[in-house]
């Protein structure tokens, strides 16, 4: 393989992109989360908090000798407790042209490499471009999954994403803007379901625009949203209103960095009906 080739990650995301089309490939079916696996792992290190770090991610990190991360998306202590022996770089900044070669090249000096990404990589993580492009030039690579900001969001308030009677889906969303053209927004269609918790991953900037369209969609305005800024870090903080009072609350806060939006009755928790899982029901087939 020529420099060229080996330094122009758009091909080598095509060219990965046409061979998945065409055959899965076999480490689907010989291993699972959680396996130890050769190559770079792409982990999740969670919504902020160190404690919700994987065990697995954590022994990841201990063993690294690079660790290339998210800059300010990770939280700072995590990388103090769990990587302050390792060469860290912060990957805000850099294209894939200078990050692929960078991690080739320590994974082929036999340096352990890990991609720390905020979260979980699989939720708005960029992170398969990447893994493409190191495998294009047989650096194997794997995923570790992490807690996402969602979930933490959910614990902060107490409550669960799908509760019975009150939500039976949740939608992992993004309003429109640099990412997402008003077409492929569906934040009003998820609400107007009425059982879907909706989880919106952006920063609090966008939050009068997006209820400002729910309003004008005709959605109630009693409609309940939660914001949680900076889920499980030492600086959370938790705004609860409506759709048509949140924007303003928001604003009156001062947030401008990133938040975890909720819409939805899950929201309070209230209303939900006892489940199926316990009782005669579930011992039925006994």
């Amino acid at each position: 393989m020529t420099d060229d080739a080996r330094n122009d990650p758009q091909d080598a995301i095509d060219s990965q992109g046409e061979r998945r089309r065409e055959e899965l490939d076999d480490r689907i079916f010989e291993h699972s989360a959680g396996d130890e696996q050769e190559g770079i792992p792409f982990v999740g290190a969670g919504p902020g908090n160190p404690r919700l770090l994987t065990v697995a991610g954590k022994e990841l990190l201990e063993e690294a000798d690079l660790v290339v991360h998210a800059g300010s998306l990770v939280n700072s202590e995590l990388l103090d407790e769990y990587c302050a022996h390792a060469e860290l770089v912060n990957s805000v900044g850099k294209d894939l042209e200078e990050l692929i070669p960078l991690m080739r090249d320590a994974y082929e000096d036999g340096d352990n490499v890990v991609r720390l990404h905020s979260g979980d990589p699989a939720i708005y993580g960029a992170a398969l471009e990447q893994m493409d492009a190191l495998e294009h030039e047989g650096v194997p690579t794997h995923f570790v999954p992490g807690v996402t900001s969602a979930f933490a969001a959910s614990a902060t308030l107490r409550t669960q994403l799908t509760l019975n009677e009150v939500s039976n889906h949740v939608a992992f969303t993004r309003p429109q803007g640099k990412t997402l053209t008003p077409e492929e927004d569906h934040i009003s269609e998820f609400v107007e379901m009425g059982d879907v918790t909706t989880c919106i991953y952006l920063g609090t900037h966008a939050v009068r625009d997006t209820m400002d369209r729910l309003l004008e969609d005709d959605h109630d305005p009693e409609t309940p949203v939660a914001v949680i800024y900076h889920a499980s870090w030492p600086d959370e903080d938790v705004i609860v209103g409506s759709i048509g009072t949140i924007a303003d609350k928001v604003e009156e806060a001062g947030y401008r960095a990133s938040a975890l939006v909720v819409i939805g009755d899950a929201v309070t928790g209230a209303g939900y009906e006892r489940s199926f899982l316990y009782g005669d029901w579930a011992n039925r087939g006994s």
